[in-house]
Parts: C-alpha cells; structure tokens; sequence
C-alpha cells in the first residue's frame, strides 16, 4: 500500500500572511491539529500545529533563567523563540524544516519516519507542489484494516477510491478534508466526522452510489468519528 491509498487530499492550507487567530479558528472549525503554509504557487513553506501555538502561552510562574546562563544560550535560537512565543502571523511561528514525502512512497516508510523524526503528520508532495498530508491518524485506519492485499490487486482499490472521494466532492455541506477513504481488496472504510444525521445520511447515499445500494455493510462508532465499512 502506498501513501496515495490513505492520504487526506483536501488539506486545509493557509498563507504566510494568516494571523494566529484565523489559524487557531481553522484548527478548531476543522478538526485538525496542523496546516501546511502555502505560496501563491502551493509550495510548501512550513508547517503550523497546536504544538507551535502553544508556546505561545505563557507560563506565569517560570522564572526567567539566571544571566550567565544566558551567557551560554544560543542567541540566535532565543530570537526564534521570541519570534515563535510573539509573532502574529503564520510566517513568524510555522516551523519551517519539516520532513515530506512523496505519494508512491510505501506507507511503511512513512510510519518509519513518523516514528523517527517524532512527528505527527508529514505533508505529501508531487513534483514540489502540495497533493495531500499523511497523519498517524491514516496510518492507523490503514493498520485497523484487512492485510495487504495481492502485488496486482491495487490498481482496482485505487481507481475505487478516486470514484468515491469524487462523489464526496459533490455532497453539499460535506467537508471532504474531514473525510479519509481507504480501500483495500474491494472493501472501502470510510472515516470522518459530520455535524448532522442528514450529512451522515448524504455520506452514506454517496457511497452507495458507487459501490451499488445494497452492498454496503454499515460499522458505526461515535468514539470521536464516525466509520462506514462496505463490502463490494
């Protein structure tokens, strides 16, 4: 399986020039916990998580550190925190060397890397250009599935997925960025969260139009999303 299979597709981007404000409302409103910094192009500049927005408060009772500690410091380092714990925009607190990869790497190297590097998620790229981001979330529905499938078989589960991640383009109100579809040996398991029964429903009926009414196999969890699981 490779990254293309799991990756989320519709990733929520920003500008270096989008404040830390609108930054902390998109993670919120959409459910994630980091955006990729963006040029007018689509490269990739940084990367903006909760992590980097949570150095920003401060903690009252740290003592600041004695002064021939401060001889010892790296000043440079204690400018790019100043800019990290200050900055108003997203240029001033993304981090800015982070690790990518591409959509044909296979999804073990990825876990690899999430594991090595210590990182949450890495964003996909094509050719430089921004097509998807990888999270330890989509390694995990990939995990929770059946095994790999046959060297031969995936062509037909990836063209699947395309098909079912186009209708879901199509449903009004359905954020597609908080949809992940993963297909693996014809069965598709879809993941997401939905603010109504009605979207559920819209879900649901887009899927089928694919996959055919009455072949779909219904799994659903409200831990904190909700999953359908379809046998073809």
């Amino acid at each position: 399986m490779q990254v293309k299979d799991i990756m989320t597709r519709d990733v929520v981007t920003v500008s270096g020039k989008t404040s830390v404000e609108e930054i902390a409302k998109l993670l919120l409103a959409r459910h994630v916990s980091a955006v990729p910094v963006v040029d007018e192009s689509g490269a990739v500049l940084g990367l903006v998580s909760e992590g980097d927005l949570m150095r920003r408060v401060a903690d009252p009772d740290k003592q600041r550190r004695s002064w021939w500690l401060e001889l010892f410091s790296d000043p440079h380092a204690s400018a790019a925190d100043y800019i990290k714990t200050h900055g108003r925009i997203a240029a001033d607190v993304m981090t800015r060397e982070i690790i990518t990869v591409t959509e044909d790497m296979r999804v073990g190297e990825v876990a690899h890397i999430l594991e090595t590097a210590r990182i949450k998620r890495v964003p996909v790229l094509r050719d430089g250009e921004l097509v998807g981001i990888v999270s330890r979330a989509n390694l995990l529905q990939a995990l929770a599935l059946t095994p790999p499938p046959e060297p031969g078989t995936g062509v037909e589960d990836r063209l699947l997925r395309e098909r079912i991640l186009l209708e879901l383009a199509g449903v009004p109100g359905i954020q597609v960025s908080m949809v992940n579809v993963i297909v693996r040996d014809g069965i598709a398991s879809v993941w997401g969260t939905v603010d109504s029964d009605i979207e559920q429903e819209a879900v649901r009926l887009a899927v089928e139009s694919v996959v055919g009414e009455g072949n779909a196999k219904l799994q659903l969890g409200r831990i904190q999303a909700w999953s359908y699981r379809y046998s073809i």
